[in-house]
């Protein structure tokens, strides 16, 4: 618990370093970006990648505030809930676990996961406060790489720990990842995993999570996405499956499904509004 903490205190240390010049980044972004709609703001958007990923998130009109489903981490969360090799796999204790770009690993780590860009944007709302953003919350987000392969689990992987990270929500609720479009692998529907916590200090551990939960992508989004180089194999398996038959989605994705801008060439912007009871 003591590396733990301080590999913690070292990651949020350089935050604060760099906070005042995010936040007025940001600002000039906000400036000029065109604004995402997200899910329950009923249509799709022009807005390219690069735009977007600036953190122009916009609320829905209506059905944001109902609380997003809890889902299970699946075998590969890396939070110290399971192990692989008779060993507990927790990539909350490594310095440099809170990041923004996800495509790499980190603390002695090599390597970078190749596929179709992606930027992840989720903001997080309050569903018993009025929908209240929720400022200083903490996400964990982890997913599989290009081959449908997770990083500290996968043969040939267990060395690494990219497509994992975590991030702190702004003033608004809002942050956003980098990282890389998931292949498909077979027996479930492409998605990401993420963990919610009250604040960044209580991610260290994944006993004060608050949620866990899933989201997806449009078939039409997948089906562009997979004409990339790389994605052969996701091809051949996600014709084999659906949201109606996943066993996650297959009660309803209406609220776990993001909302994509972009292109295979260029990268895709997913976005998505995320209620829990804060």
């Amino acid at each position: 618990m003591e590396l733990h903490d301080h590999a913690l205190a070292s990651d949020l240390e350089m935050m604060r370093r760099q906070a005042a010049e995010r936040r007025q980044v940001l600002r000039w972004l906000l400036a000029g970006a065109a604004t995402l709609p997200l899910i329950g703001c009923g249509g799709g958007s022009d807005a390219g990648a690069t735009a977007a990923s600036s953190g122009a998130v916009t609320l829905p009109a209506t059905g944001a505030c109902m609380v997003i489903p809890e889902e299970t981490g699946g075998p590969y969360p890396a939070d110290g809930t399971n192990t692989n090799g008779g060993s507990i796999v927790n990539v909350l204790k490594q310095s440099g676990v809170v990041r923004g770009d996800i495509r790499a690993s980190f603390n002695g780590a090599t390597g970078v996961a190749a596929g179709v860009p992606l930027t992840i944007q989720l903001q997080l709302l309050n569903a018993s406060g009025g929908c209240a953003s929720l400022a200083g919350y903490a996400v964990y987000l982890w997913h599989c790489d290009r081959d449908g392969l997770y990083s500290l689990y996968s043969g040939g992987l267990t060395a690494q720990n990219y497509l994992r990270g975590v991030q702190e929500t702004d003033a608004a609720g809002k942050l956003a990842f980098t990282t890389i479009f998931p292949g498909c692998y077979a027996g479930r529907m492409p998605h990401g995993h993420f963990e919610v916590y009250p604040s960044l200090a209580k991610a260290a551990s994944a006993t004060n999570r608050i949620k866990t939960s899933q989201f997806t992508f449009p078939l039409a989004t997948l089906n562009e996405a997979y004409t990339a180089s790389g994605y052969t194999a996701s091809v051949r398996n996600l014709a084999q499956i659906s949201h109606a038959t996943d066993n996650v989605f297959s009660d309803g994705t209406g609220l776990q499904m993001a909302t994509v801008t972009g292109n295979a060439t260029d990268g895709y912007v997913a976005s998505l509004v995320v209620a829990v009871n804060g």
